[in-house]
């Protein structure tokens, strides 16, 4: 490798015509260079230039090597230029990893609306709710809820949520609606197995923990089968903000409790560390992160 760098520098030289200038070009100093290029005429066991104070000339062998390591420059420059290239192409594939329930709620309509901006950009998006390794696994992209991501992943914050406790209306007026998350206690609670402290809720109030112990007709670890249960009037569910706008403005389940707080869970937008990423991956994440935004500003409002 250094033998490569040793003729790159002898192919600037003889272009800046002397060792200041090429010093500059190349941010070394003059012995350094100057050591350079001995280095080569030692490895190659001939003499590169003549040198005088006022100017350099090539010898024999300098003057056969010299188009070589012109040609070496030219291959380096036209590399660049690609991976520039590629780089700012806004088109090809992106690989991208989401939990089942956020993917189902926001990904449908934000990746129709992100294709006709960028009709280039093929995204494949995979719905996971488990751990998937990007590079072992090819992915450009991911949602985590986990904070601790691992160090070769860089996280942007992407949206915050918390669980939202909801019936229907042909539930509350079948069994009446819970003043007091303690009187979940009586009423049909739909479970997420997901969790394995899926039978106590726990909720705030100012500095008060309340902890209930909940039983209900149906598990799942899967949000949305938990909402159209929800719907059909099953039971009592705990389901995320992010699933529930649409169902609270028209009426088809209630917000109980709403005095009581539950934990806001952050979720982050990761990809792998590297220098630069690809343009269309950027483009993408850069979207991601501006949709959820605007998103995130009407959920709050509910």
């Amino acid at each position: 490798m250094s033998e490569m760098d040793d003729l790159a520098a002898f192919a600037v030289l003889m272009e800046a015509g002397s060792f200041t200038l090429a010093a500059q070009q190349l941010g070394c100093s003059k012995g350094q260079l100057s050591k350079r290029i001995s280095l080569l005429e030692s490895r190659f066991s001939v003499v590169l230039l003549q040198r005088t104070t006022r100017r350099l000339s090539l010898t024999a062998a300098g003057a056969a090597l010299l188009p070589q390591a012109q040609a070496l420059l030219v291959q380096v420059e036209r590399a660049r230029q690609a991976l520039a290239r590629l780089k700012d192409d806004i088109s090809g594939p992106v690989r991208m990893t989401v939990p089942v329930s956020l993917g189902e709620t926001f990904f449908e309509g934000l990746l129709m609306e992100f294709a006709r901006t960028y009709p280039n950009v093929q995204i494949e998006l995979e719905l996971n709710n488990g751990y998937r390794d990007l590079s072992r696994d090819g992915f450009d992209l991911a949602i985590r809820s986990d904070a601790a991501v691992d160090e070769r992943l860089v996280a942007r914050p992407l949206l915050a949520w918390h669980e939202m406790t909801c019936a229907s209306p042909a539930y509350l007026e079948r069994y009446g609606e819970p003043e007091t998350p303690l009187a979940l206690a009586e009423h049909r609670c739909l479970l997420n197995s997901h969790y394995s402290g899926r039978e106590e809720w726990l909720y705030h109030q100012q500095h008060e923990l309340l902890r209930v112990r909940v039983s209900g007709p149906f598990a799942s670890n899967h949000y949305s089968l938990l909402k159209k249960a929800a719907l059909a009037g099953a039971g009592i569910a705990r389901l995320p903000s992010y699933l529930l706008h649409g169902e609270l403005a028209d009426g088809r389940l209630h917000w109980l409790l709403r005095d009581y707080q539950t934990r806001r869970m952050p979720m982050y937008l990761v990809h792998p560390y590297q220098g630069g990423l690809p343009k269309r991956t950027q483009v993408l994440a850069d979207y991601l992160i501006d949709w959820f935004k605007r998103s995130g500003e009407a959920l709050d409002r509910l």
